[in-house]
């Protein structure tokens, strides 16, 4: 029986192993979600990965891990309001196969914290998934993003879209 006790929060530098860890587990489960291959994350330095831990505490966003009590980390979901713009993104969400679904509740509390953190900033918030990622597509559609028209070219593969979907938080 998998364990569904977990708390959330924000990642620091002292979590750069974990940051590390779960990240290229993420790029291994599921790399069309992502805007970086396994093999470039592979090659990245601690330095790399202390700075992205300091990102749960960054001026324009945050990023968030779900953690068991046992200290297993099980998800994680980001996001940052772009230079271009004044409304937050979402991103690097994931969760680990075993802890997915309505049962576990962790992609809803972490989507639920990162909404909450985007409500101070905006009145929406947007996110990209990749055309083909359809389970993704599905699970933001559930939890009230809808499409808005808009695509853009796949940082990894400009020839593959990713669709532009937002949620209004007011």
């Amino acid at each position: 029986m998998r364990d569904t006790h977990f708390s959330i929060r924000p990642t620091t530098e002292n979590d750069w192993r974990e940051v590390r860890a779960l990240r290229l587990e993420m790029l291994e489960d599921t790399p069309i979600a992502f805007g970086e291959t396994l093999e470039s994350a592979l090659r990245h330095g601690e330095s790399e990965w202390k700075m992205r831990g300091r990102r749960g505490a960054s001026d324009g966003g945050t990023v968030l891990a779900a953690i068991t009590e046992q200290g297993r980390w099980i998800g994680t979901m980001g996001a940052y309001t772009p230079e271009f713009t004044t409304v937050p993104m979402l991103v690097g969400v994931y969760v680990t196969p075993k802890f997915r679904g309505q049962a576990a509740g962790v992609t809803a509390a972490l989507l639920e914290s990162i909404e909450s953190w985007a409500a101070q900033r905006s009145d929406r918030i947007t996110l990209h998934v990749h055309e083909d990622n359809t389970r993704a597509h599905a699970l933001y559609s559930k939890h009230g993003y809808r499409d808005t028209g808009q695509t853009f070219p796949y940082v990894l593969d400009p020839s593959r879209r990713e669709l532009e979907m937002v949620k209004s938080l007011s």
